[in-house]
């Protein structure tokens, strides 16, 4: 009989296993090893469509992984129910180690981060000759941010019928960039995809660029419908007759050899509070021995910067250290300039 009050002794105390103290915790975490691999597709309010196998799965992060987070483009580690059906959800519990990493800012001094993609091979920067008028600074900073990341940089100019690209071709003519041209005619008609996709194929491909250049129209014309049924959906809103990306979404190229899409959201301005300026070099490389004699720190824009003399003695191309200060001001300059 189990007293109570003044005659309770210890043995009349019940313990109860879960509570602190009880049972001795350990910092162990399972290792998983049964979890299947997966590629994040999109990201929409801590929910995450990955394709794993043939099929979309929709996952949560375990909490495990803290505060790290997955991103469009991440090879990632998933356990639980993969069976895709409706209203089931996967744990990632694995986010693969990653080979380059897109990153912007809202502003220059915004000092929060945003990850845009991860293992993308290259950045495709699309501009339009005309209606709206090219944007150079803005080009820059992409430019900037995908050096900076591990990534190609591609050149898409449109509506080649409003304005020759001559003058923006001399501009990053030293940087040797791949480019493509197109008219309004062959964007609309599917023959600007068939330029591009020569660059794609094969290859993560992250598609930028500010609104009314063309973007969305050359990633659906890449992308049709039914490949985009691959991804169990379409992230678009549709207003005013007009279909907008609202957050990064990975589509899959049709060809022998493969290859993803990555549309981003049109972009109104592209911060770079997060690169360090030092690192923008390594995109130079036939520079990068002449900075050998640089002050400490060097800004490779001041008067005792060795690359001058590297210049002068004949080692490499002027217009490429003019373009190497260039891509470095655009932390300092507004995109307007």
């Amino acid at each position: 009989m189990r007293r109570y009050g003044k005659h309770t002794d210890e043995d009349d105390i019940r313990s109860r296993p879960n509570r602190k103290g009880n049972r001795p915790r350990t910092h162990i975490r399972p290792k998983h090893e049964d979890a299947a691999e997966g590629l994040v597709l999109t990201v929409d309010r801590g929910r995450l469509t990955c394709l794993v196998g043939d099929r979309i799965v929709m996952a949560m992060k375990a909490r495990e992984l803290g505060r790290k987070a997955a991103v469009v483009g991440d090879r990632v580690a998933l356990v639980g129910d993969l069976t895709g059906k409706k209203d089931t959800l996967a744990r990632i519990v694995r986010i693969g180690e990653r080979t380059s990493l897109l990153r912007r800012t809202a502003d220059d001094d915004d000092p929060y981060e945003r990850v845009v993609v991860a293992n993308a091979d290259q950045l495709a920067i699309v501009t339009a000759l005309a209606d709206p008028e090219p944007r150079p600074r803005l080009i820059d900073r992409c430019l900037v941010a995908a050096f900076d990341g591990g990534l190609t940089p591609l050149l898409v100019m449109t509506k080649s019928d409003l304005a020759p690209p001559d003058e923006l071709l001399e501009l990053y003519g030293a940087l040797d960039i791949p480019y493509v041209v197109t008219s309004r005619e062959e964007l609309e008609n599917g023959a600007a995809a068939g330029l591009v996709r020569e660059h794609l194929d094969g290859k993560i491909t992250a598609f930028v660029g500010h609104s009314g250049v063309g973007k969305t129209t050359l990633v659906n014309t890449l992308v049709p419908e039914d490949r985009r049924r691959v991804t169990g959906h379409v992230n678009a809103v549709t207003g005013r007759g007009r279909h907008t990306t609202t957050s990064a979404l990975a589509l899959p190229l049709s060809s022998k050899e493969g290859g993803w899409v990555v549309d981003t959201p049109g972009v109104r301005s592209f911060g770079l509070a997060h690169i360090d300026p030092s690192r923008v070099i390594n995109a130079f490389p036939d520079l990068v021995p002449g900075t050998e004699g640089c002050p400490r720190a060097c800004s490779h824009d001041e008067p005792d910067c060795a690359l001058d003399a590297w210049i002068a003695e004949g080692h490499a191309d002027p217009a490429r250290l003019y373009s190497l200060r260039r891509l470095l001001s655009t932390r300092e300059a507004k995109e307007g300039d």
